[in-house]
């Protein structure tokens, strides 16, 4: 008997060790672990608060790789903030699933609902989340710098000069920026001053991503998403027609600098990231 008992002490110790090899662990749940975690820092970028001479640059070339040299980081640091936003959104969507968001989650809800211009009222639930998640995306970067670039002339012209505005964004408010000088006398608008190039590259893509005339574009996005393709200005440009009153000829026009400039817009990437590299690298 007491050989018996020996021996089943030893099948169970046994069995211990070997339990956690042969029991099949339950995979880890992507929302378990953030996928800021997977994302690039954002960027410091150095806030421009002046616009370079691009008027008395007389080479076309030099000027488009200057506009674009001065502009993509900007437009790259918004993006990927964007993406730790929605990044966020998922872990804060996660635990209201659970039933347990915290007061950071509900203040951080609060500030969301306002920035991307949702009714103050509105429902936590599931259809808040999913319109946040809509607006919370990012825009192409080739779609923002020839937007800005046709615009603003290149960064040349008076709004883009005096107001830092490359995307002649309009507000209300008396004295919020220049007036046009071919505003109707009964017109209330003016082309908005930012403080900084910087503020006028947030204010352009927070636009884009609120304002109902570019619900289109953020619905093909959104399909995009869904489908797991990429999400390219070729693609979205269409969502713009609104953006000018010559519409359709606007879209064209947009497609044609996309391809033309798409070259330019390569190198300068590649000049800046071998740049940053070096920078990084030991000394």
């Amino acid at each position: 008997m007491r050989i018996v008992t020996i021996i089943l002490f030893i099948v169970l110790c046994i069995a211990a060790l070997l339990t956690p090899w042969f029991i099949p662990k339950e995979p880890a749940k992507e929302e378990d672990a953030s996928v800021v975690a997977h994302l690039p820092p954002i960027p410091e970028v150095k806030t421009q608060t002046t616009m370079p001479e691009f008027s008395a640059m007389t080479d076309v070339s030099e000027k488009k790789e200057s506009f674009f040299r001065f502009l993509l980081p900007m437009v790259e640091a918004e993006n990927i903030r964007i993406l730790h936003e929605r990044a966020y959104l998922k872990d804060v969507y996660n635990r209201y699933k659970e039933g347990n968001l915290t007061a950071e989650d509900q203040q951080k809800i609060d500030e969301w609902i306002d920035y991307y211009r949702l009714e103050e009222d509105i429902e936590v639930d599931d259809n808040l989340f999913g319109l946040l998640k809509r607006r919370m995306d990012i825009i192409p970067e080739m779609m923002v710098l020839v937007q800005a670039a046709n615009e603003s002339g290149w960064g040349t012209s008076r709004f883009s000069r005096m107001g830092l505005n490359l995307f002649g964004q309009w507000c209300y408010v008396r004295g919020c920026g220049l007036v046009p000088k071919g505003r109707e006398e009964d017109g209330r608008h003016e082309v908005a001053k930012f403080d900084s190039v910087n503020d006028s590259v947030k204010s352009y893509m927070r636009n884009i991503n609120t304002h109902g005339a570019y619900l289109d574009l953020r619905l093909l996005r959104e399909q995009k998403r869904l489908e797991n393709e990429a999400i390219t200005a070729s693609d979205l440009i269409v969502g713009l027609e609104s953006y000018s009153e010559r519409g359709v000829e606007y879209i064209e026009e947009l497609r044609a600098m996309i391809r033309i400039n798409r070259p330019i817009v390569n190198e300068v990437r590649q000049q800046l990231d071998t740049e940053a590299s070096s920078e990084a690298a030991p000394q």
